[in-house]
């Protein structure tokens, strides 16, 4: 697979731009590119140190840059409220808002502060909540809200009569099911934005696979070691065969957040093979993000478990 992907980015000088996990991973090569464009980046993190090295290594690349450190726990409801008290009192708009972060198949069940499983509570709420807290300043911004999905939301379900997994667990079941879930809120969001004149366009992406830290070591989420999985994936990337790097990955996100050609409703991922690699195009959405009937029920799931209510 070519290895010089890429792609034209508008000027966004005097665009507010918010991005999760933006500080690894093809998270920060989003990053990069937002700041070389003119963005003010507000970059919310878990880890305040890895936070710091992102800056650090964004002047590198974009000397003039304008950067926002907050502290955000995406898998804590009381944190996410008060990064949302810290904005809204700051008052500033935001243009875009991109949900990147995630976790991905814990060997074994987790619970958020809140007690929601933590793929769902991670994934899919907190982003939910996040929405949620800055709605005000998104429509202030008539901003552009793209929420970075996965090919493995490609197949699954939602489990309406177990969405936390407290009956068995399988963690990749789960993890679908959290993308899913969050797709249908995304596709939700674009038509009640569109019904209600709250100027927020709600754009979808996934960016195929690539080598990133979701599969990789990560004691803090219960895998002491690399899957075997994130290997075979970091030796195909290395030979440009089917799979992205983490700089082509992250171009579905960069057209869907920045893109004029990007709409609501629409989903961007890679157009190679499985559409796990390649240039970024538009494509038609997953099969389970197609009811409109299970997008309004997430909504309102959503909303009654995060406790964040929207108009």
């Amino acid at each position: 697979m070519p290895r010089t992907i890429d792609v034209t980015v508008p000027d966004q000088t005097g665009r507010r731009i918010l991005l999760t996990g933006g500080s690894d991973g093809m998270g920060l090569r989003l990053a990069e590119r937002l700041a070389r464009a003119g963005a003010d980046l507000v970059l919310p993190v878990r880890n305040r140190t890895k936070g710091e090295a992102a800056v650090a290594r964004i002047r590198a690349v974009a000397p003039d840059a304008r950067l926002t450190l907050h502290d955000l726990d995406l898998s804590s409801l009381a944190s996410i409220a008060a990064l949302g008290e810290t904005l809204r009192a700051a008052g500033d708009p935001i243009h875009v808002l991109v949900g990147n972060a995630g976790v991905m198949t814990p060997p074994e069940r987790q619970t958020t502060a809140d007690g929601f499983e933590l793929q769902l509570g991670t994934n899919h709420l907190g982003h939910v909540a996040l929405v949620g807290q800055l709605l005000p300043l998104l429509r202030e911004g008539r901003a552009r809200v793209v929420s970075q999905l996965s090919i493995a939301a490609a197949r699954g379900t939602i489990r309406w009569d177990d969405l936390q997994w407290t009956r068995d667990y399988d963690g990749m079941l789960a993890y679908r099911q959290s993308k899913i879930a969050y797709g249908l809120f995304g596709l939700e969001l674009a038509r009640r934005s569109d019904a209600g004149g709250w100027g927020i366009t709600s754009v979808l992406s996934h960016p195929g696979v690539a080598p990133t830290s979701l599969l990789a070591a990560r004691p803090e989420v219960g895998r002491a070691t690399d899957t075997r999985e994130v290997r075979t994936i970091r030796w195909l990337s290395a030979r440009g065969i089917l799979v992205g790097t983490p700089e082509t990955a992250m171009l579905p996100a960069l057209v869907a957040a920045t893109s004029p050609d990007a709409q609501a409703g629409q989903l961007w991922s890679p157009r190679g093979p499985g559409r796990v690699g390649g240039a970024p195009a538009l494509q038609p959405l997953f099969a389970p993000l197609r009811s409109e009937a299970d997008a309004a029920r997430m909504w309102d799931v959503s909303q009654e478990l995060t406790g964040v209510r929207f108009p």
